[in-house]
């Protein structure tokens, strides 16, 4: 049997905290799509590559507090914590439900909030 579905996206999460966008993307098939819902709708790997070349200049800070694992889905839930636009440090809250098919992430559906300091 092969690695866990969980094991692959904390591999993969490793990666995308090091900078290194391609060996996040390895853990990626081919036609994998992105939904961030109320924002934009990512399809295939170019267009995911694209995105993170343009969202994490510098390498984005996650906390993962939960990760759930059934069948072919993983739901990661935590913060973020990346550069805006203006190169502002800004904090998210997020729930990522990713839908994976022969080891590799071929879907995900992100929720994604901004969270104001208190």
């Amino acid at each position: 049997m092969g690695e866990s579905n969980k094991a692959i996206l904390e591999r993969a999460n490793a990666a995308i905290t090091k900078g290194d966008n391609e060996g996040f993307l390895s853990f990626c098939t081919e036609d994998t799509e992105w939904v961030f819902i109320g924002d934009k709708v990512l399809r295939g790997k170019d267009a995911v590559r694209h995105y993170m070349a343009m969202a994490y200049v510098e390498p984005p800070r996650f906390v993962v507090e939960n990760l759930i694992a059934e069948g072919d889905f993983v739901t990661a839930i935590g913060t973020i914590r990346m550069k805006n636009e203006q190169g502002k440090m800004v904090d998210y809250s997020y729930c990522d439900i990713w839908r994976f098919r022969d080891g590799k992430m071929a879907e995900l559906k992100a929720f994604v909030i901004e969270t104001k300091p208190k």
